[in-house]
């Protein structure tokens, strides 16, 4: 879709060559950014008992948070927030724009403050989230989650763990930003603090389990002699001295009970030439003389190998197996289903009872989604029990009707590490619903507090949250990239497509996971076409296909892509046929009567949101052009000047602004201007027409700078528009550098000079123009050395969401300063990069460069 390609992890995309590893680490020997914040992430989760964390930093464009580190959390459950706005309304982006730490103990809570955040996570859970600075500018955030159900830290221990967390994460990444390659002793200590890859996992410390012993055999199979090494001899509660080395001596140690599977191993290595886990029990030479006989479970492994001419030896290991293979053996004779999902909710283990209910074999489930796996677990309420159960950290109960009309009972009790399931069969109740809670007649309640989850309908918070995006949304771009990256996560399909109508003919507006010129031909065609697509938007009826056999069936002359499964949406906004949305799965998929109405709704909601874009758009692209008629087309060549100028629309709201820059001839030498009037609306561009052309006819009469000023505030006075502006206005000499300077409410304008230091010049001001009309301006006498460099700029450029607007200035000064070039353009281009704007600027952006260079009179 012509994005840039990804930079690597915690390195700028632009920049000097990257060195080899050892040359880009940092004196702490961290050459990932990761490396820096893992340990911290684990420490405040200790600290502040809680069951997962993250950290979030900056992209390198400053519009986004990205997720960088996660630990305790599927990776899978958090898939819809690796990337968001800076300006949205949620507890990281507010932590990162306030500065201030955000705690939330309950669901409640986030409710009333951050209702969208709840919408799209629906679970009882309480979390905190903590700023993190470097060099004094914020880079990231640190969150941690507890569970709200169990006895909650307090929130001043919260805050002081997250607080020790942070400061030592805050020296890690000064130290990581030290040791960057291409870094300057002139660089801010924040430089290269930035992300844009996807988040890196973190396991959390695991109790420490039990090491499996295992020893080393040799077993003459024709003489009966055996050896083995010391962990060999203590596993079979012997001393090197005691042992006799022989079979008998063995079998003195083996339970008269298993003595046959030893013999049997025997034969096994004489018919097979290997012996694969033959288990018996040894003596436990741990016991005291008083205790009764003990015995512990060993196993054999091994093969055979010749040694002379005829002669054979088993060679293999005795292994401990106390713990592993008894507990697979419970799991076994346990007369429910047992089974055990990964972290990200993979299967992991099956009991026999559990594939017996489910109807699939272990081979087929490790490794998988069982709702990916089994149609009629593809539910998107089942997969949300999985998710309840991982973020509240209490066991969920629910129901499930399998193919044959069984009902069975599923109990989930979820771990930081992953999920222990149990599924039975159990009599329909009354009113039974698929994903409804367990009745405590047909499962006791679970958990400490006696607490069954009820469960919440899996697709509705999909459709809550696609609306709260959408309305977020502004143009038709804005639009598709939001139903790409909701839809695709929420309803797991691979590919999305979405056309829209022009000229009775569907064009395409935006694709994802498609191969390569698959959709070219469908480019343009007519409503009349045999397509799906176009027939779910001319009927005004969503069509639906789970098996690629029922698409061919109804489209024979359909090209299929690989997917098994599609979903074609018809968008219907007030009425009239806005265009289509195609969804296509790579694996059979079940369409449920709820994931239907979903994606119906979420249809409605994307046609209503396309066409308000397509509206905006057009307005937009009117106003746009509006504004830019009223800017100066080409600056005028100077001699022993370099000029040049930036403009930059806001990106929020569908209005216009009235920033404007000039650069007009005078009698004296060249007036530098510029100016921002407020507002944002056609009518704001209009008066700031009006200001521009009266600023440009006063200073062109040859009036001195305090009287153009001036006579410009009068003006914008009696035209009694109820709106003010604000003017910064030098008049230079070229010839000797000399200049006058005139300020009316305007950020102050900054002087780099020539040995590279930049500072902002505070010139004595007047109040915004059109606030009195009698008011006076100061005239401040500057005079420029040569190659010195003057930036004047509107407050969109230096406006930081969450801080003041001298931290802005001082960010652009600081570019100002390092930015060690002769070009004005690229000169330019790097001081808006380093204004950090959120994901919707609120403001435009003028920016004017002039350098000063008595040399150059070309």
């Amino acid at each position: 879709m012509g994005g840039a390609a990804a930079a690597p992890r915690g390195q700028r995309p632009a920049g000097p060559p990257v060195p080899d590893a050892e040359e880009s680490r940092s004196p702490r020997g961290e050459a990932r950014i990761e490396d820096a914040l893992a340990g911290p992430v684990v420490a405040a989760v200790r600290d502040t008992g809680g069951y997962g964390g993250a950290v979030y930093l900056r992209s390198h464009d400053r519009r986004s948070l990205v997720l960088c580190v996660m630990s305790g959390v599927p990776r899978s459950l958090l898939k819809p927030w690796w990337r968001i706005p800076v300006s949205g309304a949620l507890p990281m982006c507010e932590a990162f724009r306030s500065g201030e730490t955000q705690y939330l103990p309950d669901d409640r809570a986030t409710m009333l403050r951050f209702p969208q955040f709840t919408a799209a996570l629906p679970y009882s859970f309480a979390h905190a989230y903590q700023p993190v600075r470097v060099g004094g500018e914020t880079v990231g955030v640190l969150a941690v989650l507890h569970s709200s159900f169990r006895e909650p830290a307090g929130e001043a221990e919260v805050r002081e763990g997250l607080r020790r967390a942070v400061q030592e994460m805050e020296e890690r990444l000064a130290a990581y930003a030290h040791g960057l390659p291409g870094r300057t002793d002139a660089d801010a200590v924040a430089y290269g603090i930035e992300y844009d890859d996807q988040p890196v996992s973190v396991r959390l410390p695991a109790p420490r389990a039990e090491a499996v012993a295992v020893g080393m055999v040799e077993w003459d199979l024709a003489g009966g002699r055996w050896t083995g090494d010391d962990d060999a001899l203590e596993l079979l509660g012997v001393s090197r001295d005691e042992f006799g080395g022989t079979l008998a001596a063995v079998e003195e140690r083996v339970s008269p009970d298993d003595l046959y599977e030893l013999r049997a191993a025997r034969r096994d290595a004489e018919e097979t030439g290997q012996v694969r886990g033959r288990h018996f029990r040894v003596l436990d030479a741990s016991q005291d003389d008083s205790e009764a006989v003990r015995y512990r479970p060993v196993e054999l492994w091994g093969h055979v190998v010749r040694t002379g001419t005829s002669g054979r030896l088993l060679v293999g290991a005795l292994v401990d197996v106390a713990g592993g293979v008894t507990a697979a053996e419970a799991a076994e004779r346990l007369p429910d289903g047992l089974f055990s999902l990964d972290q990200d909710g993979r299967v992991i283990y099956a009991n026999r009872r559990c594939q017996d209910l489910l109807g699939c074999d272990l081979e087929r489930l490790l490794g998988h989604y069982p709702w990916r796996v089994l149609p009629w677990l593809h539910d998107p309420a089942y997969e949300d029990r999985y998710r309840a159960a991982m973020l509240t950290q209490q066991p969920v109960s629910y129901l499930v009707r399998d193919p044959d009309g069984v009902w069975l009972g599923f109990v989930l009790y979820p771990g930081v590490h992953g999920l222990t399931g149990r599924v039975f069969p159990t009599a329909a109740p009354a009113g039974a619903e698929p994903g409804r809670a367990l009745p405590p007649s047909s499962e006791p309640a679970a958990g400490p507090t006696g607490l069954v989850t009820t469960a919440r309908a899996g697709a509705l918070y999909h459709v809550v949250q696609m609306a709260s995006v959408l309305t977020e949304s502004v143009t038709v771009r804005d639009v598709c990239r939001a139903v790409s990256e909701q839809l695709l996560p929420a309803f797991g399909a691979q590919e999305v497509a979405l056309y829209t109508v022009r000229d009775g003919r569907m064009y395409l507006l935006w694709e994802d996971g498609y191969p390569q010129h698959f959709l070219d031909p469908f480019e343009g065609v007519s409503l009349e076409a045999d397509l799906p697509g176009v027939h779910a938007l001319t009927t005004r009826l969503p069509l639906f296909f789970k098996s690629p056999e029922e698409l061919v069936g109804a489209y024979p002359r359909l090209a299929l892509d690989p997917m098994m499964s599609w979903a074609f949406l018809p968008l219907i906004a007030s009425g009239h046929p806005v265009g289509s949305c195609i969804l296509g799965w790579s694996t059979p998929h079940r369409f449920t009567a709820e994931e239907r109405s979903a994606l119906t709704a979420l249809a409605g909601l994307t046609a209503q949101a396309m066409e308000r874009a397509r509206l905006y758009d057009a307005e937009s692209a009117v106003a746009r052009g509006l504004q830019e008629g009223l800017l100066p087309h080409r600056l005028p060549a100077i001699d022993r000047l370099r000029i040049t100028a930036r403009y930059l629309p806001g990106t929020k709201g569908m209005d216009i602004g009235g920033d404007w820059y000039d650069v007009i001839r005078t009698g004296r030498g060249v007036a530098l201007v510029i100016g921002d009037v407020e507002g944002h609306s056609v009518g704001a561009a209009a008066v700031m027409g009006q200001l521009r052309s009266a600023v440009h006819s006063f200073a062109a009469s040859g009036r001195p700078p305090h009287e153009v000023v001036t006579h410009t505030n009068q003006l914008l006075a009696e035209l009694e528009t109820d709106v003010f502006a604000t003017c910064c206005y030098i008049e230079l000499n070229p010839a000797t550098g000399h200049a006058l300077a005139v300020r009316a409410g305007h950020p102050p304008p900054l002087l780099r000079h020539p040995d590279g230091s930049a500072e902002p010049l505070e010139l004595p001001g007047g109040v915004l123009l059109g606030v009195q009309p009698d008011a006076d301006y100061p005239v401040t006498e500057l005079t420029l050395e040569p190659g010195s460099v003057l930036a004047l700029y509107t407050d969109g450029l230096v406006e930081v969401p969450g801080s003041d607007i001298a931290t802005g200035i001082e960010t652009v000064r600081t570019c100002l300063a390092v930015s060690r070039t002769d070009s004005m353009e690229e000169l330019a281009d790097r001081m808006l990069g380093a204004a950090r704007r959120a994901e919707d600027r609120p403001d435009d952006v003028a920016l004017l460069l002039t350098a000063y260079d008595p040399a150059d009179a070309s």
